[in-house]
């Protein structure tokens, strides 16, 4: 699913470069829920924005579901996210002024879907989700938990090949944050996708099947949280 070899990624600041990443190499088989865990500088932020198709790398190839997306252009970096990529967000990033089925449901209506083909998938997403009754709360009406299930509703409406989630815990309490990885951990192995999740927290990596470890730019651990169900 995701194929990433000798990725190197250098930022430049005035005139000094700054190493991101340093050879990374990672090979992520599909349905698989990989956790990356670093301290800040560690190049994780880097990895999520490259496999994002957010950023390309310095050198290096990058390859998600066959394509070698490193080498595409703008456009087809735009298209690539949004037909296959689902994103969740540490501060959920929702507009305070639409309801939460307009909140799921305004990617693809960007995309030029229809409302009415979208409205049913996405309250039955909500419904699911423990939402039923609140598809039409606003997000100032909605609980911190609340609002990250309507974001994990939106990422997967689109029905994407590969979710990446960046500190999807990280504005939640534990007891909250631990249900919201409960969800997106069996929404996702019923649908076989592939997540890569960023993570400070050492409770929410162990969530994954496999943890990463990043340390100035470089890959220094490796090994299986659990064995796949």
């Amino acid at each position: 699913m995701i194929q990433v070899s000798n990725v190197v990624k250098v930022y430049r600041r005035g005139k000094n470069e700054v190493p991101a990443l340093q050879g990374v190499s990672l090979t992520v088989p599909r349905g698989q829920f990989l956790s990356v865990m670093g301290s800040s500088g560690s190049g994780k932020s880097t990895m999520l924005n490259l496999l994002g198709a957010l950023d390309v790398p310095t050198s290096g190839t990058l390859h998600i579901d066959g394509k070698e997306i490193s080498r595409f252009p703008d456009d087809e970096l735009s298209k690539f996210r949004r037909d296959r990529l689902g994103f969740i967000f540490q501060f959920f990033n929702l507009l305070p002024t639409l309801t939460a089925v307009e909140n799921v449901i305004l990617p693809e209506l960007l995309a030029g879907k229809s409302r009415d083909e979208l409205e049913p998938k996405a309250k039955a997403l909500l419904e699911q989700f423990g939402l039923k009754g609140r598809h039409t709360h606003r997000p100032d009406e909605l609980s911190g938990g609340e609002m990250q299930r309507v974001a994990v509703a939106r990422a997967l409406l689109s029905e994407p090949a590969l979710l990446l989630a960046d500190e999807p815990t990280g504005n939640l309490d534990s007891k909250t944050g631990a249900e919201v990885l409960k969800l997106i951990r069996e929404a996702t192995r019923a649908r076989n996708l592939t997540v890569v999740m960023v993570t400070h927290d050492p409770k929410a990596a162990e969530v994954g099947d496999r943890l990463v470890l990043l340390a100035d730019g470089r890959i220094v651990g490796d090994d299986p949280v659990r064995a796949a169900a």
